[in-house]
């Protein structure tokens, strides 16, 4: 059975039982290596505790949560991190990426969180955090 959003965009029948679901947010735990954060997950939900459906960029909570804790556990720089630090250093994307010789769009890519930077770029953008005055040497 298809799922079928209702002309009001906080309804929709559910795809399994047929009862209608209302759009609304609820806390859902994110656990990584241990650690857990609650994070707040939009989506439709029965009246009653049962089952969510999640459209579009609902799951983004919990990407974003999930990334949080890997920058936390394993030093992983999330998306905004990556930014931050690239902005800091003032370089755009493509620089960045020529300099940390990663392809013109690997920081395009890091940023919107569709890879993740390898050990040692990670680690030479959070020594070039520490110590911007190093950048003119590997330029």
């Amino acid at each position: 059975m298809a799922t079928r959003e209702s002309s009001e965009t906080n309804r929709m029948v559910s795809p399994e039982t047929g009862e209608t679901l209302m759009r609304g947010v609820r806390p859902f735990t994110v656990t990584y290596k241990g650690e857990s954060m609650i994070v707040d997950l939009p989506g439709y939900y029965p009246p009653s505790d049962g089952q969510g459906v999640h459209v579009g960029d609902d799951m983004a909570a919990v990407d974003a949560g999930l990334r949080a804790l890997k920058e936390k556990i394993d030093g992983v720089p999330a998306p905004s991190t990556i930014r931050r630090m690239r902005t800091k250093l003032k370089l755009s994307q493509r620089e960045a990426g020529s300099l940390f010789k990663v392809g013109e769009n690997a920081f395009d890519k890091y940023e919107r969180g569709l890879i993740e930077p390898s050990g040692p770029t990670i680690q030479l953008m959070t020594l070039l955090e520490k110590h911007p005055e190093l950048l003119d040497e590997l330029r």
